[in-house]
C-alpha cells in the first residue's frame, strides 16, 4: 500500500466546511447508541441513574435531554432523528436500542451485549458504514441478566455469543451505508443478509422522528411537529428545520405515533397521546391498535416485511433529505452518489497511510477513525434546569440541590462532542477527549481544535477554573492533559494556527492556577489530585477521604502537573516567538516547572528506583505506599527539550533561566542537563525524572516481570501478582495486587480496571516520553530491551518496539488470530467476523484481549495515530 497525497473530494468538503461555505458536518452519526441510564435522564432524589431510567422503559418514555438508536443520524442540534428497527418475529420487543446489562446488573459493571460495527465514515460523513448481527432465535434478554446476576467478579462475564444464538450462522447480518448527495441530502442503503441455513423473514423499519422539546413547558418551545405517513413517503414538517422527507423503494407502509410517554403502559395514568412512543412497537410485535389511522404524529416508520432465502440478502434503497437540497430520486443518480462517495472514501484513507503499510494495519486505522466519527454524538445538558426540575413534572426534592453537579449549575450543554463510546460512556470524559483529538487531528484538525476549545468556553468551565470531568460529576479531577493535547493538535495541523494555541492558552491557565490552589494542600508542589482517572489502581479509593486523618502525596497528580507547566511552558514559548509578552508567561511556568519537579524528589525511593505515593499522618515520618504501578511511571512524561535555536531568539527567557540556575542552584538537578548535538546544537532537557533516575525507572518499566508484557506496559507491575502491597489503616487492611483482566472489586463500579491491564493512553504518552529523552541522548545512550535479556536498544528504538506491541494487539498474528479477540473462536476464525474490528476501553495484561467498554474507540483509537505516526519518523 502506498501514500497517495493528492487533494481528494474529501479533503474539498472538509475545506469547505472549515470554511463555512459548505455546512458538510450539519448532518452525522450525532444519535446515541444509549439514552436510558444517563445522569440527564435521571430527576431521583437518590442520583441512582440506572433504576431510574431502566432499558425497559426506553422504548415508552420520552427523553428529556438526547435520543438514541441503532446506526442512525440526526442534525447537529438533534432536532430530527433518523435510525434503524428491526424485528426479527420472535423478539418480545422490537430491536430499537442496543440492549446491555446496568452497572449493578453487570458482574464487572455496565456491559453492552450486543455487536455491531463501525466500518467507515469520513470526516464529514460523506461516507458511512454500520454493521449489526441480530439473532434470528429470541433474543436471551432473560439469560443474559440472570446469569450475570449469578456470577461473581472472579468469574468472567456471560455474553451474548455464550448463549448459543449463533451457532449455525442463524443471524441477519445488517449493514447500513450511507452517502450524501449534499449537506442534506443522504442516500442510504441497508442490506439485510441471512447468514442462516434456512429461509428467515426480517422486518426493517427505517425510522423518523423528531426529539420532543415541546413538552416540558418552556415558553416559545412549544411547538408540535408532525410527520405525515405516505406509501412509501414519510414527510416531516418541523418549525425550525422546515421539512424533511424520507423516501423508501418497494412498498413499505407507514406506521405512525407520537414522540410521547406511554403514561399508562408505566404508571397507569393518562398520557399526552392516544399513540404513544412504543405504538409501532405494540403494533408490529403484537398487532394492537397502537398506530394513528390518520398516519400522522411526530415519530414514523417505513414498514419492511423480507422474507429471504438461506444465504442470499435483499437490499432496501432510502433518501433522507430536506427537499430543497434533495432529490427523491433512487435510481441511477443514486447509485452513483453511494458508489462515488464510497470511491472517495476508500481514496482518502488510503492517502493516509504511510509508505510500505499493509492491509491489515490499513483496515486498523479505518476502523479506528470510523469509530471516532461515530462517537460524535450531540450532548444536550442543562445543569441548572436539570436540578430544579421540569416544569411539566413532581417537582425533586430540594435535597437534588445539593446532590450531584449542583455546583455546576452554569453548565449548558448544547454540542456535536466526540464521546468515550456511544454506549457505555454516552457522555464526554474530559482526558478521553483530549485523546481523542490526537487521533481525530490525523483526519479532522478544525474539528480536533474546537473540541478542545469547547470544553474550557465559559458555558463548560466552572467559574473557579476546572474543567468538567463527565456527567456523572463533573467536580471529579481528570488529568490535566488537554495543554498536551493542544501541543499535539497544534502540530498535526501543520504548526500554524497561533490563533487556536493562544484561545487554548488563555483557558488553561485559569485551569492551572486552581491546581496550584485546591490540590495542593501545603503548597509545597507536591499535588494530590484524588484518582485522576486511574479508578482502582491503589489501595484504597483515592477519590475518597483517607481510612485514617491524613493527606496523600501523588506521584502521578505531581508528575500530571510537572507535565502540565512543561506544556504550558512549550505553548508560551511557540507563542512568543510572535508576541514578546509571552516570554513572561514562559518564565512562569518554567519556574513553576522547577519548583514541582524539585519538591517531586521526596516521592522517589532510592531503594525501589521508583516513584511511589506518600501517605502524611500528622508528625509521623511520610509512609511510602510501596506499589509498582504506572503512578509511578507518570513522572515520565514530565520532559521537555530545549532547543537553542528555539529558545536563544528569546533574550527575556534565556536571562531569566540564566538567572534562576545561577541564583537557586538547587534546581539545577532537574532543569540543568545540557548536551551538544553533533551539529553543534545545544540542548536542554527540562525533566521530573532526572538522569540518575532514568535507568532504574526504564529497567523497571521494561522488565517482563514486571511491567513490559508483549502488548505493550501494564498498569501494575506483575511481580504484584505473587506480592501484593498491603498496609493496614484504621485497623483495616487495605491491598493492591496484580490482576491482568477484569476487576475483582466495586470500586468505581466495577467496570474499569487499572491493575495489571494495559491501556492505550498511557501507554501512548510514555512511548511520547521515551522519544524526548531518546532525541535528547541520541544513540549513544542505550538501554536493556527487555531487562535482562543483553540486548541494548536507544530509546528511540525502545519506543518503536513498544508501539508496535500496541499495534499488534489488532493485527492477525502468524496464525491468523487477532490478540484482541481472545479466545472467542467465532471472532477469531469465522470469516463474517474476524476481521471486523472493535476498539476496547483496556486490554488484558497477559493475552491482549480487548476488556471493558467494547467500543470505547476514542482513545484507543490513539493506534491508528501510532500507524499513521511512522510517516512522521521515517523517510517516504
Amino acid at each position: 500500500m502506498t501514500t497517495n497525497t493528492d487533494a481528494s473530494p474529501e479533503k474539498d468538503r472538509l475545506a469547505q466546511a472549515d470554511a463555512g461555505t459548505v455546512p458538510w458536518r450539519a448532518w452525522g452519526p450525532y444519535l446515541s447508541e444509549r439514552a436510558w441510564g444517563t445522569v440527564r435522564e435521571d430527576y431521583s432524589a437518590t442520583g441512582e441513574a440506572w433504576s431510574y431510567f431502566p432499558h425497559d422503559h426506553a422504548r415508552s418514555r420520552t427523553y428529556r435531554w438526547n435520543e438514541d438508536g441503532m446506526g442512525g443520524v440526526c442534525d447537529d442540534r438533534q432536532r430530527f432523528c433518523f435510525a434503524l428497527a428491526l424485528w426479527n418475529g420472535r423478539d418480545p420487543i422490537l430491536k430499537e436500542r442496543m440492549f446491555g446489562l446496568t452497572g449493578p446488573e453487570g458482574n464487572h459493571g455496565e456491559d453492552v451485549k450486543e455487536y455491531w460495527w463501525y466500518e467507515d465514515s469520513t470526516p464529514t460523513h460523506s461516507h458511512m458504514s454500520w454493521r449489526y448481527h441480530y439473532p434470528q432465535a429470541e433474543f436471551p434478554y432473560r439469560q443474559l441478566v440472570e446469569t450475570n446476576a449469578r456470577r461473581s467478579r472472579d468469574e468472567p462475564e456471560f455474553e451474548l455469543v455464550d448463549t448459543g444464538v449463533f451457532e449455525g450462522d442463524r443471524y441477519w447480518s445488517v449493514t447500513a451505508d450511507y452517502a450524501k448527495a449534499s449537506p442534506t441530502d443522504m442516500c442510504i442503503v441497508v442490506t439485510v443478509a441471512n447468514r442462516g441455513p434456512e429461509a428467515a423473514t426480517i422486518h426493517v423499519l427505517p425510522t423518523l422522528w423528531f426529539r420532543n422539546t415541546w413538552a416540558w413547558g418552556r415558553p416559545r418551545h412549544d411547538a408540535v411537529p408532525v410527520i405525515t405517513g405516505h406509501d412509501g413517503r414519510l414527510t416531516g414538517e418541523h418549525p425550525e428545520l422546515g421539512t424533511i422527507e424520507l423516501v423508501g423503494d418497494g412498498a413499505p407502509a407507514a406506521l405512525c405515533c407520537d414522540n410521547e410517554t406511554n403514561s399508562e403502559r408505566l404508571w397507569g395514568s393518562p398520557g399526552r397521546s392516544a399513540y404513544p412512543k412504543d405504538g409501532i412497537n405494540d403494533h408490529v410485535v403484537h398487532g394492537a391498535d397502537t398506530v394513528n389511522p390518520a398516519r400522522t404524529g411526530t415519530k414514523a416508520a417505513l414498514h419492511y416485511v423480507l422474507d429471504v432465502p438461506a444465504g442470499e440478502s435483499r437490499q432496501i434503497r432510502l433518501r433522507l433529505a430536506a427537499p430543497a437540497d434533495g432529490s427523491t430520486d433512487l435510481g441511477d443518480g443514486f447509485a452513483r452518489v453511494m458508489a462515488d462517495r464510497r470511491a472517495e472514501s476508500d481514496a482518502f484513507f488510503a492517502g493516509l497511510m504511510p509508505a510500505g503499510s499493509t492491509e491489515d494495519e490499513a483496515r486498523v486505522v479505518r476502523g479506528a477513525i470510523a469509530g471516532l466519527m461515530w462517537g460524535k454524538q450531540f450532548y444536550r445538558y442543562d445543569v441548572g434546569e436539570w436540578l430544579i426540575g421540569d416544569r411539566t413534572t413532581v417537582t425533586p426534592p430540594a435535597s437534588r440541590l445539593h446532590g450531584r453537579n449542583s455546583a455546576w449549575w452554569h453548565m449548558a450543554a448544547a454540542d456535536v462532542i466526540s464521546m468515550p463510546d456511544p454506549w457505555e460512556y454516552p457522555w464526554f470524559a474530559a482526558w478521553d477527549l483530549a485523546f481523542h483529538c490526537v487521533a481525530i487531528a490525523r483526519v479532522d484538525p478544525a474539528f480536533a481544535k474546537q473540541q478542545l476549545l469547547l470544553l474550557v468556553r465559559d458555558w463548560y468551565m466552572h467559574p473557579d477554573g476546572r474543567v468538567p470531568a463527565y456527567e456523572w460529576a463533573f467536580g471529579d479531577v481528570n488529568p490535566p492533559v488537554h495543554a498536551w493535547a493542544a501541543l499535539r493538535v497544534f502540530e498535526l495541523d501543520g504548526g500554524g494556527d497561533f490563533d487556536f494555541l493562544e484561545r487554548v492558552m488563555h483557558k488553561l491557565m485559569l485551569n492551572f492556577n486552581w491546581w496550584v490552589n485546591r490540590k495542593d494542600a501545603d503548597g509545597n508542589n507536591v499535588f494530590e489530585g484524588g484518582f485522576l482517572g486511574l479508578d482502582n489502581i491503589g489501595p484504597f479509593d483515592r477519590s475518597a477521604p483517607l481510612p485514617v486523618e491524613g493527606r496523600m502525596e501523588q506521584s502521578d497528580g505531581t508528575g500530571w502537573m510537572a507535565m502540565y507547566a512543561a506544556n504550558l511552558l512549550e505553548i508560551a514559548v511557540r507563542l512568543a516567538e510572535r508576541n514578546p509578552s509571552y516570554e513572561d508567561v514562559a518564565t512562569k511556568y518554567f519556574e513553576h516547572f522547577a519548583y514541582i519537579t524539585a519538591a517531586a524528589q521526596s516521592l522517589w525511593s532510592e531503594k525501589d528506583g521508583f516513584y511511589c505515593d506518600t501517605l502524611r499522618v500528622g508528625n509521623e515520618p511520610p509512609i511510602p505506599l510501596r506499589v509498582f504501578s504506572i503512578v509511578g511511571l507518570i513522572p515520565l512524561v514530565a520532559t521537555v527539550t530545549w532547543r537553542e535555536g528555539t529558545y536563544g531568539r528569546l533574550k527575556d527567557l534565556v536571562e531569566r533561566v540564566g538567572w534562576f540556575l545561577e541564583h537557586k542552584a538547587q534546581y539545577a538537578a532537574v532543569v540543568g542537563e545540557q548536551r551538544t548535538r553533533a551539529s553543534g546544537e545545544r540542548h536542554r532537557l527540562l525533566s521530573m525524572v532526572t538522569m540518575d533516575q532514568l535507568e532504574p525507572i526504564v529497567s523497571r518499566m521494561l522488565d517482563e516481570g514486571e511491567f513490559l508484557s508483549a502488548y505493550g506496559l501494564r498498569s501494575i507491575s506483575r511481580v504484584h501478582a505473587g506480592e501484593p502491597f498491603v498496609i493496614n489503616l484504621g485497623g483495616w487492611d487495605h491491598s493492591v495486587g496484580y490482576e491482568p483482566g477484569e476487576s475483582r472489586t466495586g470500586a468505581f463500579g466495577g467496570n474499569s480496571n487499572w491493575r495489571g491491564p494495559v491501556w492505550m493512553p498511557v501507554n501512548y504518552l510514555l512511548i511520547g516520553a521515551l522519544r524526548q529523552f531518546g532525541d535528547f541522548l541520541g544513540e549513544s545512550a542505550t538501554f536493556e530491551y527487555p531487562t535482562g535479556s543483553g540486548t541494548r536498544r536507544t530509546l528511540n528504538e525502545i519506543a518503536a518496539c513498544l508501539s508496535e506491541r500496541l499495534v499488534g494487539i489488532f493485527l492477525r498474528d502468524g496464525d491468523g488470530r487477532r490478540p484482541v479477540y481472545g479466545r472467542t473462536e467465532l471472532f477469531q476464525s469465522h470469516p463474517d467476523w474476524r476481521d471486523r474490528l472493535i476498539y476496547p476501553e483496556y486490554f488484558h495484561g497477559d493475552d491482549g484481549s480487548g476488556l471493558g467498554a467494547a467500543h470505547q474507540t476514542g482513545w484507543t483509537a490513539l493506534v491508528a495515530d501510532l500507524i499513521l505516526g511512522r510517516s512522521d519518523r521515517q523517510p517516504h
